[in-house]
């Protein structure tokens, strides 16, 4: 496979990862005009995106499972398709049953799409280039934060929010183009990502640990920011698009500087980010009252936040006790977990201690966090968990593909 076409078909998975994020993250940009054109209330278009996330947890294992056995471009096609088809139901649905349907349906592509897009990326270039590749993947669900949802709402609430919708579907239709057309066709159970690097049971657990305390992290202090940044910060409300522009633009930066680094220690990143998240959250605590200081430490946590996602992807393929894409849809159960019980604890602390302490309860799960990274980083192979003749098996595999990728 030449680089070109490798480079293609990455763009072309970054390119489904924006849409995806933006199409999850649309309705809530969009909340009172779909409110107003479907005549229900706006609480109950909020359950777009609860269901949505709900389906996400409930069926990324079961649906990878069920697929192992599928060629990774017909399955990434497949699924892109489904997304397209779903994403038009969702133009054209004249009720709220069927548009919840059409909903959910986008949802469960999704969760197949995003524990095998990983695997299929790093398959693109050799296996030093994992971390990097990932975080290219990554990227798009970040860009989609910081130019598709606002894009998306923009275009909503002057042409209607179906339109928006349907220019979703649209950009669908060319990403499922490119990653028919470019993506090699590699059977599910060969390949240097099939398998984890160094499968480690004892890690993996740790790490799907790590992902649900430090999204939720995240969440619990991100959920009421507009909240923090006017009552405690003092900005006007017409400043909060401004500032999570800001925490926007820094999450893509921190995507691409991670991007360069973690193939050199991924667990090592993965501890950086989560400390740098934490610390972040602290001074927001501490000095968030202080304008200047809360837009940086904002950014910040956005910066923090987005490379660990990214870091996150990398380290699954390093530890992953089985296959690649199973530990994927795992991992991805497990960010979703975080982001509900996140938004869930902050909204159970705002009443009783304010708006303070959700960022306080951000970085105390941060702490905690960063307290199993560093048992999993010193934990010795023997310790791990590991069946040395396998792990043996896997790391001759992954030299062997290595070679080969250094060949092309």
């Amino acid at each position: 496979m030449s680089r070109r076409r490798a480079v293609g078909a990455l763009i072309g998975l970054s390119g489904g990862t924006f849409l995806y994020t933006t199409a999850e993250a649309l309705p809530i940009g969009l909340l009172l005009p779909m409110a107003a054109d479907l005549a229900v209330p706006p609480s109950q278009v909020g359950m777009l995106v609860t269901a949505y996330g709900a389906v996400v947890v409930v069926a990324s294992i079961p649906l990878t499972a069920l697929a192992r056995r599928i060629p990774r471009r017909r399955l990434l096609s497949a699924l892109l398709a489904g997304f397209v088809v779903s994403t038009a139901i969702t133009v054209f649905a004249s009720t709220f049953a069927l548009l919840l349907a059409a909903r959910m349906a986008t949802a469960a592509t999704h969760a197949l799409f995003w524990a095998v897009v990983v695997p299929a990326a790093a398959e693109l270039f050799r296996p030093g280039l994992r971390g990097r590749v990932v975080a290219i993947v990554f990227a798009g669900g970040s860009v989609a934060l910081v130019l598709g949802v606002p894009a998306g709402t923009w275009l909503g609430e002057r042409a209607g929010w179906r339109v928006s919708f349907l220019a979703v579907a649209g950009l669908g239709a060319i990403v499922l183009v490119a990653v028919a057309s470019l993506l090699p066709s590699t059977p599910p159970n060969q390949g240097h990502a099939a398998r984890g690097a160094t499968p480690d049971v004892y890690r993996f657990w740790l790490l799907v640990a790590v992902a649900i305390l430090t999204t939720a992290g995240a969440i619990a202090a991100y959920t009421y920011v507009a909240l923090f940044v006017t009552e405690v910060s003092g900005f006007p409300d017409s400043s909060v698009g401004a500032i999570l522009l800001a925490r926007g633009v820094a999450s893509v930066l921190g995507i691409l500087a991670v991007g360069a680094v973690v193939d050199r220690s991924p667990w090592l990143a993965l501890g950086a980010t989560v400390a740098l998240q934490s610390v972040a959250l602290l001074g927001l605590y501490t000095i968030g009252h202080r304008p200047t200081a809360a837009v940086s430490l904002l950014a910040l946590a956005g910066l923090a936040f987005a490379a660990f996602t990214a870091v996150l992807g990398g380290v699954v393929l390093q530890v992953a006790p089985g296959r690649s894409d199973l530990a994927a849809a795992t991992v991805s159960a497990a960010v979703n977990v975080g982001i509900t019980g996140g938004a869930l604890l902050a909204g159970l602390a705002l009443p009783s201690h304010g708006v303070h302490s959700t960022v306080l309860l951000g970085a105390l799960l941060g702490v905690v966090a960063l307290l199993m990274v560093a048992i999993g980083f010193n934990l010795r192979p023997t310790r791990c968990g590991q069946d040395p003749q396998r792990l043996k098996q896997v790391q001759e595999a992954h030299q062997t593909t290595g070679r080969r990728g250094a060949r092309r």
